[in-house]
């Protein structure tokens, strides 16, 4: 078959941390499949077909990506950030899995892109620099008692967490009942990072504590990065850098003795 399917992460925003190589799929492409308003962000040129829709259609836009390739035409399905994280390319792969058997002939290829979480991480320092954790909580692909387990769980083994999608208005409480459970498995000390559309000119970063922590901190492009125990802030001219160190207490013993 002389179609293909990219699947591109288009960084966070700025268009200067989209890859090469994502550039270059771009240029190469008849035909862009993705979310309206990562779609919105390819420029038009001749020669080239945008197909944009709505976010909760992944699997129909896959299945649409796959058959256009499968009839020859170059596509690529956009993302924002990486499409491995919470994004198009587990989506593709699942139509492919449930589609037809000739689908599995077609070249299929994943091209990275920053993610927000490490945009965000950047912005502030490191507060990722050691072992962490992301999380998805929005529940609407997955049922809200699982997400409650696993920010308990990873806050009990004192994992830096990086949560997306963390607060929508339709439902709020989600973030709420977040706080609520971190501050029972937590220190009020914690460091917590709000990062809201890094990269672009709407970015806004905020480092708070987990007692000074409010739900309204957060929405849907808010990336939250919350510290581990280890996490520390260097108070400086201008903004604060946060960073996790790359050694844990008993590993610093070991080393000295």
């Amino acid at each position: 078959m002389s179609g293909w399917v990219k699947i591109a992460g288009l960084g966070p925003g700025n268009e200067a941390l989209i890859t090469p190589e994502v550039t270059e799929a771009l240029a190469q492409a008849t035909d862009v499949v993705g979310y309206i308003p990562y779609v919105a962000r390819v420029a038009e040129r001749e020669g080239l077909t945008l197909h944009a829709s709505d976010n909760r259609v992944e699997i129909d836009r896959s299945q649409h990506a796959l058959q256009m390739a499968a009839e020859g035409r170059r596509v690529v399905v956009v993302s924002s950030g990486d499409p491995g994280v919470f994004a198009m390319a587990a989506a593709v792969y699942e139509a492919l899995e449930n589609g037809p058997a000739g689908w599995r002939d077609l070249e299929i290829a994943v091209l990275p892109g920053i993610t927000a979480m490490l945009a965000a991480s950047a912005r502030a320092g490191a507060p990722l620099g050691h072992d962490f954790c992301a999380i998805n909580l929005s529940d609407n692909l997955k049922p809200w008692a699982l997400i409650e387990k696993r920010l308990r769980l990873a806050a009990q083994a004192d994992f830096a967490m990086a949560f997306y999608n963390p607060r929508s208005k339709s439902r709020p409480e989600g973030f709420v009942r977040t706080l609520e459970i971190l501050r029972e498995e937590c220190e009020a000390e914690r460091l917590i990072l709000f990062a809201r559309a890094v990269s672009t000119p709407e970015e806004e970063i905020r480092i708070s504590t987990l007692a000074d922590a409010t739900p309204d901190m957060a929405d849907m492009r808010t990336m939250v990065i919350v510290g581990s125990s280890l996490t520390r802030i260097i108070e400086r001219q201008g903004n604060p850098i946060v960073y996790t160190p790359r050694f844990t207490p008993a590993a610093e013993a070991r080393d000295q003795a």
